[in-house]
């Protein structure tokens, strides 16, 4: 079930780090949050459970790594792994997946370009990359209206 108006968040998982991103009520642009460490004892989706509370969002967005072969391998299911989580976290809030092939390497383009470089940039890609996911999927959803899945 897709929600017709509200902010949203997006989520890049890594293995060491997530980038979390909001958006607007709207629905319209997308915006950097914070980078979360990964832990093993689940402080990382207590974080983001926290951030989810206080921007009130009606839905997570969660990138899938597919491959350029639209594969899925190890880090898609890590993704999904995190997202069960993160459901079971905020329930009854709904978390959906949305391709992110390549999202990273955009973000890494943006950084470089606005010249951010080495420890800089690595601070603050996933957040970038968080911001592509969530982008790409409003874009995405805009474009054919709220009632469009995924």
């Amino acid at each position: 079930m897709i929600a017709p108006r509200g902010r949203r968040l997006g989520i890049d998982v890594g293995s060491v780090r997530v980038g979390v991103a909001v958006c607007d009520p709207d629905g319209i642009l997308a915006t950097p949050v914070e980078t979360v460490q990964r832990t093993s004892d689940d402080a990382d989706v207590r974080r983001i459970a926290v951030i989810a509370a206080e921007y009130e969002v009606v839905q997570v967005v969660i990138g899938l790594p597919r491959t350029l072969r639209n594969t899925e391998g190890a880090a898609v299911e890590a993704a999904r792994a995190f997202g069960e989580a993160i459901a079971a976290a905020i329930d009854p809030v709904p978390v959906i997946y949305h391709d992110e092939r390549l999202t990273t390497v955009t973000a890494a383009g943006a950084l470089r370009a606005s010249g951010r470089k080495g420890k800089a940039a690595r601070a603050v890609i996933d957040q970038a990359a968080a911001v592509a996911i969530l982008q790409g999927w409003l874009d995405t959803h805009r474009s054919g209206g709220w009632g469009a899945s995924d």
